[in-house]
């Protein structure tokens, strides 16, 4: 009968059909049956079957047992027809049950066929286990067989459909809170060079990439001249192959991507390739190179436009800022080097303090926003003395106690000019200026501080001020040599200095006697 049921089926036929191309992958379908007949005749009576021009595979298991096996294993497998009596007498059903509790799969469509209908009656079995059809084998001819699958399989596309959109529209919804959390991280990023580097951890991140990557910027008139050479594209970061490449020439394929991208105004998207076009309103464009990108979907292009606009804020809002501390820091050592000049002091005093303060507050362990602001803030340690007379200042020899109590009031003074500022430098200012000549143990002024009840920047700002007066000419004495400039260093370990800074500062004497042969007269 089985053999009768495939000849009749109006898809077996002796006469040979063109064969047309697949327009996709062909639909899986489960024969789990203990008669290896029943296997032969389904795939026979199927042979020519196609839906949306798509064939069929069959997958063969003899038992409830290997069918777990394969279900574990195949993915995308849309239907299966499944026979209750098998190594027992509810194996099928067992199945099923499997199928849809213990494995979680909804998707699948479930026909059930028996040769027994006593062993499970179709009524029983409809209301208690989650199937989608019900055939006894001796009903099930070619036409029913057919029907059958054409039924079961556009019930699968359309489920299918339906959780496309779904996961779709949840990948929509995570790529945008992976944009809001990728930009908001940007715009707390406040050194160009941080920036930079989390620029493009952040859009590795996003894309669910591990490429390697070059960031540049150029101002928008060079990228309006569409003749932008290798020193007009700055190179601000890079990973993998790319890391070493801040003096390098730029490669020509890399080169060709990035002037497409400034001409288009655009980012681009290449089976190799991603060039990012970030521009900001000052003038200034972000462009990044990522190689080695295997695709990138329609999606994935729309999370990295909108996280392209972010991009263009935070950048625009770094440079304003920027622009506010590198005005706030010229002025600041404007105003150093007048009170640098005035006292006679040695040339670049201020410039050199800068650069020791900020070395040794990284090497002490502050983060670098720290480190920023007491590099920033220190030339204006001794601000107080524009109101010191010069006949004080300037003089030669020793000052006698009416003088120096006069000297001695410059640290106030120079507190009193900062302290209302709101802003971070000169708030860091007023304070080192009020604290630089406090002690370590206490015999310092004006308020005699001691240990760490002095701001560590004052404690920086302590070390880096005498290591430079000792090591420079002043109005009343001759440079010391190296030598003895650490021996009455290390003196006053302890008292003056706070001993652990200072012991960092000598293990690390190279670095500093290098910074001040670089920033001698």
């Amino acid at each position: 009968m089985l053999i009768d049921i495939a000849k009749k089926s109006p898809l077996f036929s002796g006469k040979k059909k063109a064969p047309q191309a697949n327009s996709g992958p062909a639909w899986k379908i489960l024969i789990v049956d203990d008669e290896p007949d029943v296997h032969t005749v389904t795939k026979l009576a199927l042979s020519r079957f196609k839906l949306d021009n798509r064939t069929l595979e069959f997958i063969n298991a003899y038992s409830g047992e290997e069918a777990k096996q394969i279900l574990l294993k195949e993915k995308n497998i849309a239907m299966a027809f499944v026979d209750v009596v098998m190594e027992s007498d509810h194996a099928g059903l067992e199945l099923v049950r499997w199928i849809r509790e213990d494995h979680v799969n909804k998707a699948i469509r479930l026909i059930l066929r028996t040769g027994q209908p006593g062993q499970a009656p179709e009524e029983d079995v409809i209301v208690n286990y989650d199937i989608n059809d019900y055939k006894a084998k001796a009903e099930l001819d070619s036409r029913k067989l057919v029907t059958s699958v054409y039924s079961a399989l556009r019930s699968y596309r359309d489920i299918m459909q339906i959780e496309e959109a779904k996961e779709s529209q949840i990948r929509h919804r995570k790529g945008l809170e992976r944009v809001v959390q990728a930009t908001s991280g940007l715009f707390e990023l406040r050194t160009l060079h941080n920036f930079a580097d989390g620029l493009l951890t952040q859009v590795a991140t996003l894309l669910n990439f591990d490429s390697e990557t070059l960031l540049f910027s150029c101002s928008s008139v060079d990228a309006m001249s569409e003749q932008v050479s290798a020193n007009k594209l700055r190179v601000l970061a890079g990973t993998g192959q790319y890391s070493s490449h801040h003096d390098k020439e730029i490669p020509e394929n890399i080169k060709e991507k990035l002037l497409q991208a400034l001409k288009e105004k655009n980012c681009i998207y290449e089976k190799d390739c991603f060039v990012g076009y970030f521009p900001a309103k000052s003038g200034w464009v972000n462009l990044m190179y990522m190689g080695g990108i295997n695709s990138i979907d329609d999606l994935d292009k729309k999370l990295i436009d909108i996280f392209a606009i972010n991009v263009g804020v935070a950048f625009e809002n770094l440079l304003l800022n920027k622009e506010l501390e590198d005005t706030q820091s010229e002025l600041i050592l404007r105003l150093g080097d007048v009170v640098e000049s005035r006292s006679k002091e040695a040339a670049n005093h201020v410039k050199r303090m800068a650069a020791y303060c900020f070395k040794l507050a990284l090497i002490a362990g502050l983060d670098v926003q720290d480190a920023e602001l007491i590099k920033h803030a220190s030339p204006m340690h001794d601000i107080g003395k524009i109101a010191t007379p010069d006949s004080i200042l300037l003089k030669p020899g020793k000052l006698d106690a009416a003088e120096w109590s006069v000297m001695r009031q410059h640290p106030q003074v120079g507190h009193d000019i900062l302290a209302r500022s709101e802003r971070p430098i000169l708030k860091a200012a007023s304070i080192i200026s009020l604290q630089h000549h406090e002690k370590f143990d206490g015999s310092g002024y004006p308020s005699g501080l001691k240990g760490e009840d002095i701001h560590i920047f004052a404690r920086i700002v302590a070390i880096a001020d005498v290591f430079d007066a000792l090591s420079h000419a002043r109005c009343y004495k001759p440079a010391w040599p190296l030598e003895e400039v650490m021996k009455a260093m290390k003196e006053g370990s302890g008292s003056h200095f706070d001993p652990v800074l200072l012991d960092l500062f000598i293990e690390n004497i190279e670095v500093f006697n290098m910074l001040k042969e670089k920033l001698h007269d």
